[in-house]
């Protein structure tokens, strides 16, 4: 029987999460931390055992059957299971020998551990590294280095924010149906900021950016398979992902280099996402209720038609006049320029560009210099050398000392 290929790395984070969530949701959302820990355990004996006996024909079965071995383990010989946990598994008739690995158990217990990490109870940003953590797989230090801190902070912010599920009493199930759909938007915006984390990302690390966006993709997906879940804003974010992932390798083709929008090369776009992203944008199209992914979604659409026409831009304009209506960022009041150049020119869109009040970071001097360039050269290197003062990103700082040779040609 041949070997199967598969890494580590990918098994991690794929299975630590199915492992995590079924030992979470027999044991409770207060020993969240054992079971990260149970699930660390299992990948460290894989790694010692598989590099001497090799990987077994079906990994997963192996693992599962470890991370069985371990919890029962871990409860016999700890106080914990003696004086709390076993009072807890007598009160709801179930043994600890029945921790159920069967795929259907696995993707019941990580929709609820959604919702158990997604709850507002805790802070957003923790929401989403508990999110990276036990939804995802991330390891401590690919977290720290997408959020640009260290692995001290992020071990003591994930600390508290499972001391405070914990304080909290959460229980690993889903809502009641009346609690659904505000309790989803909670989770849908974790989800998006894990997008953003990755595909707006300032970190060096490609292959981390794209695992963050791949991430938040199959978190997305995981909620169609739970009907109260699978609603038209679901869909909608997962097509505005679709949308936005089809163009990563066109928008930044290598370690250091950033192309924007109108220098991207539409061939190396990934055609197969685009078609997975109308699929979902066409199921999102149904009930009546619109919301801000719906119109990110139709926005990064027509991103992904190639041909540069007036009525492409016209649309974009209208769909961010009607975004910013109903949620107001800075980004999404400068990419709205970027279309109100397209359409009406660099003149009309500076003008409001200089009477707009937002941050004056990077994005905005790029905006500033890009409209420049149409009108005055001069003030077009002014911008882009405040933006290169401003940033320390290696693919910015390249993109701008473009820009700003060819403004000497």
């Amino acid at each position: 029987m041949e070997t199967p290929t598969v890494s580590l790395k990918d098994l991690f984070q794929q299975e630590f999460p199915r492992i995590v969530a079924v030992i979470t949701r027999q044991f409770g959302v207060q020993h969240m931390h054992a079971a990260e820990d149970i699930a660390s355990e299992t990948f460290l004996a894989a790694a010692e055992t598989w590099g001497i006996k090799g990987i077994p024909a079906n990994p997963a079965a192996w693992l599962y059957l470890v991370a069985r071995q371990k919890a029962i383990h871990f409860w016999r010989r700890d106080k914990i299971y003696r004086d709390k946990v076993m009072p807890v598994i007598t009160s709801n008739s179930v043994s600890e020998e029945e921790l159920d690995f069967s795929e259907e158990h696995i993707q019941d217990s990580k929709l609820r551990m959604i919702f158990a990490v997604c709850n507002p109870v805790i802070a957003s940003e923790a929401q989403i590294g508990l999110a990276l953590r036990i939804l995802c797989g991330f390891g401590i230090e690919e977290i720290a280095t997408a959020f640009f801190t260290n692995r001290e902070t992020i071990s003591k912010r994930l600390l508290r924010a499972k001391d405070r599920l914990r304080q909290e009493n959460i229980q690993l199930e889903m809502p009641a149906d009346q609690d659904i759909i505000p309790r989803l938007e909670n989770v849908l915006h974790v989800i998006y900021l894990v997008f953003n984390e990755g595909y707006y990302s300032r970190t060096q690390d490609q292959v981390l950016r794209r695992d963050l966006c791949l991430e938040a993709l199959r978190l997305c997906l995981q909620l169609t398979t739970y009907p109260p879940t699978n609603t038209p804003a679901t869909n909608a974010l997962i097509a505005l992902i679709c949308f936005h992932a089809s163009r990563f390798a066109a928008r930044q083709p290598e370690e250091d280099t950033l192309l924007l929008y109108d220098e991207q090369d539409s061939s190396q776009w990934d055609l197969p996402l685009v078609r997975q992203g109308m699929h979902y944008l066409a199921l999102s199209a149904s009930g009546n209720y619109l919301t801000s992914y719906h119109l990110e979604a139709r926005i990064a659409y027509w991103h992904c038609i190639p041909e540069d026409s007036t009525t492409k831009w016209e649309e974009i304009l209208q769909l961010y006049d009607q975004l910013l209506t109903i949620k107001y960022s800075a980004a999404g009041a400068l990419n709205r320029l970027y279309a109100k150049y397209k359409v009406a020119g660099a003149a009309a869109a500076l003008k409001e560009l200089l009477e707009l009040q937002v941050p004056q970071h990077t994005d905005y001097y790029l905006l500033l210099g890009a409209l420049y360039e149409q009108l005055d050269t001069e003030k077009a290197a002014k911008a882009y050398q405040q933006a290169l003062s401003i940033t320390t990103i290696p693919s910015e700082i390249q993109l701008l000392e473009e820009k700003l040779k060819n403004l000497k040609k």
